[in-house]
């Protein structure tokens, strides 16, 4: 079986010449489908490079990425695009929801993006937030929930469409430690379930 992720001697390198910075140099790296990894390292070391890298929102300067078994390294935006759309469900830190809209239309947005009609759209996003335990708040706007309330209903967004891959960027950077360890537990049943962390 081909892995999930297969990175290849990636190497990222920012102002090219006298003054480059190596963010990334000579990385290999293979993720089989329902690993869940940890990409740890001191600030500055290209943890940041390599999920922009991973979520197909840079492209390397050389080196090769395979993600489920297609060449991702030299596609144009628009396919990347559809990749990110398709396969990978993102956490940030900073959760990016949208103020006005209820947990349930922020989890709703990127589905409208994949062409999702309206009544499965609204039962993946209900059921997504019921995984998160929000079914009680689906009709509550940002600012009337806590942080960790808010990135519950990130998670939710990123793994409504069912992405074969879960990418968290520091997921628990803005929360205090009851919250932190909600999310750790949310993505440990997700890994549970047979996604790829």
């Amino acid at each position: 079986m081909k892995p999930l992720v297969e990175v290849r001697d990636m190497c990222k390198i920012y102002n090219p010449g006298e003054n480059e910075v190596r963010a990334l140099d000579h990385v290999s790296l293979t993720i089989d489908q329902g690993e869940f990894v940890g990409i740890i390292g001191h600030s500055g070391s290209g943890k940041s490079t390599l999920m922009n890298m991973l979520g197909c929102l840079d492209i390397p300067t050389s080196g090769s990425y395979f993600l489920n078994g297609k060449d991702v390294s030299h596609m144009s935006d628009d396919e990347l695009s559809d990749i990110r759309n398709v396969e990978i469900g993102f956490i940030f830190q900073g959760f990016n929801l949208i103020p006005n809209l209820t947990a349930q239309e922020n989890v709703e947005l990127p589905l409208i993006y994949r062409g999702v009609g309206k009544k499965e759209r609204e039962a993946l996003a209900r059921e997504s937030l019921k995984m998160v335990g929000l079914a009680h708040r689906m009709d509550h706007k940002p600012s009337e929930m806590s942080g960790g309330q808010q990135q519950r209903v990130a998670i939710a967004r990123a793994i409504a469409a069912k992405p074969p891959v879960i990418l968290a960027d520091e997921p628990t950077g803005n929360l205090d430690s009851r919250s932190t360890q909600e999310i750790m537990n949310i993505l440990k049943d997700l890994h549970k379930d047979g996604r790829t962390v």
